[in-house]
């Protein structure tokens, strides 16, 4: 898809769709609306009024222009109205969805400001996202071009803007093709391939380590997790080092290309989306390409645990004792739980050997995570107020839902194991923030952040502007949190 800035009036750009925002189904009471029913000829409130249009963001009225303007269609868009940059976004997405059969848009900005450039951009390329790699007969049609009405196509800001818009939604568009891509296609060997063929696009230093440097390493819990599987284990590491830097971000990421619980086998119908268990691993590389392609002034490094949990003859076992990474012996009480132990010996490796200044793990990890918080909303963990406070309003900026979740101390004791150091489950109650206090164990003194995104990783159907299955979920808020991280201390 192409995205221009257009200096073209919204009545005289030629186009197969003229988008536009309304928070009002009233002609006289909606400044934009009153323009457009003029040029319509006075038509646009008998459409409202026959079609129920009430003018509620992300609702949409798709009507005819008859000439009138020289769009084919009219699209008008429920907006709020009191945040331009949510109704670029609500604007974006419904132009995209708009369009089965049209191939070009025009969209009148709520607001000409960088920002709202930047959010329509985005919103635009991934509402327009669609999987369709296995389908033989792909569904023809689709936005291919959108122009933004602006007074200054040439205007600097708002041509960055548009180019960092576009760049976060490679990024999630790419996190969503990973994860939705089936298990026989994308395992811990492929998943390794076209992250280092993505980074390497870039000029990234990319390493990619196998079983044998894992063993020599002596990433135990990673290589029990493997163990039943009969596809070799990858760890990889992308690094973006922007000369004059001054702080280093890394970001961890589960990547399980396939979870079928170990010899703690899943139900089937809880096995049926463990394709989606490399959620993190996909949020992890897009944070790092964005970061890169938006030429951002932070070194950021990407780090991937990647393997399948599986049940083959040598697949670990309840009641086995593993020494991590770390040090620490580790038994094992569920196999099921395997994302916590790759995760462990990760962490362990980067708080060494990289020294981050932040370090962020993003994981599909628990569904006790779900039953606390719901499908749509990511639990954030931190034992740093201001990194979590910094989170959370980056969450606001890239609009994904968040909730600070307490590292509990009193639930501590659950992880105590008789014979070892530590036991990487917990009892039955309050699983995500024992799962956190376990990954708590190999953060040592580096500032940490944990998201539990089993939620709103994948969806079983469309919600909102996400759509079904992979939604890219942590990429736009790891952008966020990394532009506040680097903006100067009197912006930050």
């Amino acid at each position: 898809m192409r995205i221009t800035l257009s200096t073209d009036s919204p009545f005289s750009a030629t186009t197969d769709l003229l988008v536009i925002g309304a928070s009002s189904p009233k002609v006289d009471k909606d400044e934009g609306l009153a323009k457009l029913d003029k040029a319509l000829g006075g038509v646009l409130g008998d459409y409202i009024k026959d079609e129920g249009f009430r003018a509620k963001p992300g609702t949409t009225l798709k009507v005819p222009a008859r000439s009138r303007v020289k769009a084919k269609w009219v699209v008008v868009v429920g907006v709020g109205g009191e945040d331009p940059v949510a109704d670029a976004r609500h604007l974006g997405h419904a132009a995209a969805k708009a369009s089965a059969r049209q191939k070009s848009a025009s969209i009148v900005l709520p607001e000409e400001s960088p920002a709202v450039v930047r959010a329509l951009s985005e919103a635009v390329f991934t509402g327009a996202y669609r999987y369709t790699a296995y389908k033989t007969r792909r569904p023809k049609g689709g936005l291919s071009r959108a122009a933004l009405l602006v007074a200054d196509k040439k205007d600097a800001a708002l041509k960055t803007a548009l180019a960092q818009g576009k760049a976060i939604a490679e990024s999630v568009n790419l996190a969503r093709d990973l994860v939705n891509a089936p298990p026989n296609d994308l395992n811990p060997l492929s998943l390794a391939d076209i992250s280092k063929e993505e980074a390497e696009k870039l000029g990234l230093k990319v390493t990619i380590w196998g079983k044998k440097e894992l063993e020599k390493k002596g990433m135990n819990l990673f290589l029990a997790v493997n163990r039943g599987s009969a596809i070799e284990p990858r760890f990889i590491h992308i690094a973006y080092e922007p000369e004059g830097a001054e702080k280093k971000v890394a970001f961890v990421g589960k990547g399980l290309t396939f979870d079928a619980g170990g010899l703690c086998l899943k139900p089937p119908k809880s096995m049926i989306d463990m394709k989606c268990d490399m959620s993190g691993a996909a949020t992890t590389l897009g944070i790092v390409l964005a970061a890169a392609k938006m030429k951002l002034p932070i070194a950021v490094h990407a780090i991937i645990g990647s393997t399948e949990n599986m049940t083959g003859a040598a697949a670990y076992r309840p009641g086995d004792v593993f020494t991590s990474l770390d040090g620490k012996t580790v038994e094992i009480i569920n196999t099921d739980a395997e994302g916590r132990l790759v995760l462990a010996d990760c962490l362990a490796w980067t708080r060494d050997e990289l020294k981050p200044d932040v370090m962020v793990d993003h994981a599909t990890l628990t569904g006790a995570c779900m039953v606390a918080l719901g499908p749509y909303r990511a639990a954030v963990y931190s034992d740093d107020d201001d990194l979590a406070a910094h989170y959370a309003e980056a969450g606001e900026t890239s609009d994904e839902k968040l909730w600070r979740m307490p590292l509990d101390d009193d639930l501590r004791s659950m992880l105590d194991s008789p014979i070892a150091d530590v036991k990487h489950t917990g009892a039955q109650w309050g699983g995500s923030i024992t799962a956190a206090l376990f990954l708590r164990e190999f953060v040592g003194k580096t500032p940490w952040v944990h998201l539990d995104i089993a939620g709103p990783a994948f969806n079983d159907g469309p919600h909102g502007r996400a759509p079904k299955g992979g939604t890219g979920f942590g990429v736009g808020v790891g952008v966020a949190f990394l532009e506040r991280l680097a903006a100067p201390a009197d912006e930050g």
